[in-house]
């Protein structure tokens, strides 16, 4: 017998001596009000909460924001998703489902209701056409369901609402994936792990998938508005083609290196790419840090006088010595452009061709460099 998780509670913050909490994905919110809304039509009767089972044999119970068996016949559920301490621009949504019993030889069919978007692009695990609603999703709801079908084959219509999903769309990659009109509804196991860097990993995958599936056969990524501009700027690039790869270099380099494209056009921050630079895979700043000694090291190597060594030896950040490099004119951008297209070619493999473009905080292309 498995112990159930317990349901988490309604804030997303955590005293700082806490353990962060996890919270629920939109999936499972939407398996729970659809197995809820199922139970109602099967019985009469509106059950007083919302259990839900999940992959690995765990079970919740998630309590019914609102419910109602609508005029057309369809059992309508809410649910707040409550993303735990994730920093999740979904929390705090709500997730609603209509369920609707269908003629015999039916199946159960997936729509997409307000706040949900539809996939327009190829690329991605679902067809042109089709309610952005992830496999894993819709597997966990189809579980559900049959949990408590006795049986009965799913002949249904599953209709996932998030009321104002289409704005919280536009603080998302939706767009760029070809995802029109709302959010996607995610969750491999239902259950979201505070601060993980899989939901943005598994975004930057699906954009590579998608830019290939639509003929890209030059990609870039950037680790921020900035560079990101710039690069399209720079190479002429659609937005569609580029990578919101942030902080993580490591995972998007050795995906892409998978992919059948001709060249790849990286750009970064300064202070971002000294640390790829200097050896860091993750570019957060909470996981990896610039080294400013080896930075006054690269000045001396690279001629610069003793007195500016010194200053940039004491300098408190990355982008302080690189004001003291361009003051005593000393190309020391040219020089971390060289590492980071070496670091990143150690990643890319011997796959497309590479570039590499830095940024300043202003968005000026301070180097550019073939790898």
């Amino acid at each position: 017998m498995t112990a159930p998780v317990a349901p988490p509670v309604s804030a997303n913050t955590a005293p700082a001596d806490a353990p962060l909490r996890r919270g629920w994905t939109t999936g499972a919110c939407a398996a729970a009000a659809a197995r809820a809304g199922y139970a109602a039509l099967l019985t009469g009767k509106m059950p007083a909460s919302a259990p839900l089972l999940l992959p690995r044999n765990l079970r919740t119970d998630f309590e019914i924001l609102a419910s109602a068996i609508e005029a057309d016949g369809r059992a309508m559920v809410a649910i707040v998703k409550d993303a735990g301490d994730d920093p999740d621009v979904t929390h705090g949504a709500t997730v609603e489902a209509r369920v609707a019993l269908l003629p015999p030889g039916s199946g159960l069919r997936f729509l997409a209701g307000d706040g949900v978007g539809t996939v327009t692009a190829p690329g991605l695990p679902l067809d042109v056409g089709e309610p952005a609603i992830n496999p894993g999703p819709r597997q966990i709801i189809q579980d559900n369901l049959a949990a408590i079908a006795d049986g009965a084959p799913l002949d249904l219509s599953v209709e996932i609402a998030i009321p104002g999903g289409q704005m919280l769309a536009e603080k998302t990659m939706n767009g760029r994936l070809g995802i029109v009109g709302g959010l996607s509804v995610l969750g491999t196991n239902g259950v979201v792990t505070p601060y993980s860097c899989a939901a943005w990993i598994h975004a930057i995958h699906r954009g590579a998938d998608v830019a290939c599936a639509l003929g890209h056969t030059h990609l870039g990524a950037g680790t921020g508005a900035r560079s990101e501009a710039g690069v399209m700027m720079a190479t002429g690039l659609p937005e569609q083609a580029m990578l919101d790869m942030g902080d993580f270099a490591s995972a998007t380099l050795k995906y892409v290196r998978g992919k059948k494209i001709a060249r790849f056009s990286l750009g970064g921050g300064f202070a971002k790419f000294v640390k790829l630079a200097q050896g860091a895979r993750d570019l957060h700043s909470a996981r990896s840090q610039v080294d400013i000694a080896d930075l006054a090291a690269r000045l001396e190597r690279l001629g610069a006088p003793s007195e500016t060594v010194s200053e940039a030896a004491k300098a408190p950040s990355a982008g302080a010595v690189l004001a003291v490099s361009e003051a005593a004119g000393i190309p020391l951008p040219d020089d971390i452009a060289k590492d980071a297209a070496r670091a990143a070619r150690q990643l890319l493999g011997d796959g497309p061709a590479l570039e590499i473009m830095l940024f300043n905080r202003a968005g000026r292309l301070l180097a550019r460099h073939e790898g």
